[in-house]
């Protein structure tokens, strides 16, 4: 037997059916809406094959500058591949940068000193920021603003460390009075550019610039002030590199690990001291004599499974993205340090992460690495060398557009 609906369900009922009509009422006269348009439109003369359909020039310039490519399928040598695809068709489109115009670019100012070298890095993003779709002319539509002093040109024309402070403290200085932007977040919308190590040791000498504001720095190292959730890690890129890419050549490389360079950190020199007689690995005391012949550390890399990347002077090493350009399976040796684009690319799929003290056992650790897993190791890398590529003007997901995503993350959490 059936119950009595109450006059509360037969009201709800009641409404329920009349909205259900009403959607479909509306669906209805959408289609045929649509229908009369599409017919209509088949007569129109713009669809005329002997008139010049072309939109107006506006509609032309979105449509090129918007155009989205089809991605390649995403692997996991990045930690959320999908989530990664989408944030970054979503940046392409809507991602927009102003360049504070002041200063001179024949000083310290705007350009860079030079796109080649251990700090092209520096110059090249100088140089592509402009080339980009990202960069506006009004602020108003900014969602980040762009400092745009060279600490690399200053130390090119001899300026000491105390005058690039005060130079730096004063342009900086000099937009906040001018402009009202810098004040709406107290600099945590503004973000500069620096890779040789001078530049980080200059800025660190304005407080306030380094706390608030975003720093990509090459030398990313947790334990001078690096701020991991706010800061970004500019990979040190020694451009032009002298020889192709490598990778895929997997029979080629019989030595096992392989090291040369200066001897000017302690990683470095129990590096050398503990494994420079080892017949397995090829680590040399210093750097590697041009007399000896042309190009040969570049083509040591193509025949090594493994290069070792101890830190320098600083955390960072060029020689890092040397090995990824080269396919030989970089070995990170250098403590505290903030590898470039960490949050999106598992760094684990594609070299070996160690700290300095496994230098002792580094032989050993390289050996017990199975040769199906080394194997893995290199196509991966392979995989990531675009990323760790300069261009002029840059490519769809080249170190400029990875340096420019993680901006784009950051962007996400500043409100005003």
């Amino acid at each position: 037997m059936t119950a009595a609906k109450s006059p509360q369900q037969a009201v709800a009922s009641s409404t329920l059916c009349s909205i259900h009509g009403s959607l479909l009422t509306l669906a209805t006269l959408t289609l045929i809406s649509f229908t009369y348009i599409s017919l209509k439109s088949l007569h129109s003369p713009f669809h005329d094959p002997s008139i010049n359909s072309s939109p107006p020039p506006q509609v032309i310039s979105r449509v090129e500058n918007f155009v989205e490519e089809e991605d390649s399928p995403f692997s996991d040598i990045y930690h959320s591949p999908e989530i990664f695809r989408l944030n970054y068709r979503e940046m392409e489109k809507n991602f927009k940068v102003y360049i504070y115009p002041d200063g001179d670019p024949n000083t310290f100012y705007q350009t860079p000193r030079k796109v080649t070298g251990k700090y092209a890095s520096e110059g090249y993003f100088f140089q592509n920021i402009r080339e980009s779709r990202f960069r506006t002319n009004d602020p108003d539509q900014a969602h980040l603003f762009f400092i745009p002093i060279s600490c690399h040109k200053m130390r090119g024309k001899g300026t000491s460390y105390e005058n690039m402070t005060v130079i730096v403290q004063n342009y900086v200085e000099s937009l906040i009075s001018k402009y009202p932007y810098w004040n709406r977040t107290l600099g945590a919308d503004h973000f500069f550019v620096t890779c040789h190590d001078v530049g980080v040791r200059a800025t660190e000498g304005v407080p306030f610039l380094v706390k608030n504001s975003i720093r990509v720095v090459c030398s990313p190292s947790y334990d001078v002030g690096f701020i991991p959730h706010k800061d970004v890690a500019l990979p040190q890129v020694l451009q032009p590199f002298a020889l192709p890419a490598g990778g895929n050549d997997i029979e080629n490389r019989t030595t096992l690990g392989f090291w040369a360079g200066h001897r000017n950190s302690k990683i470095r020199v129990i590096l050398a001291r503990v494994w420079e007689n080892d017949t397995e690995l090829d680590i040399m005391n210093n750097r590697i004599n041009r007399a000896a012949g042309e190009l040969l550390y570049q083509k040591r890399f193509y025949r090594t499974k493994f290069c070792i990347c101890p830190g320098g002077s600083q955390v960072n090493s060029a020689r890092i993205a040397d090995s990824i350009h080269y396919g030989c399976v970089p070995v990170i040796l250098s403590n505290y340090y903030d590898l470039p684009f960490n949050d999106i690319l598992d760094w684990r799929k594609f070299s070996v992460v160690l700290k300095e003290l496994d230098v002792y056992q580094l032989k050993q650790i390289l050996k017990n690495i199975p040769d199906a897993e080394f194997v893995a190791l290199h196509n991966n890398l392979v995989q990531v060398q675009k990323h760790f590529q300069w261009n002029s003007p840059p490519i769809r997901y080249d170190a400029f557009h990875m340096i420019m995503y993680e901006l784009w993350l950051r962007h996400q959490v500043i409100k005003y």
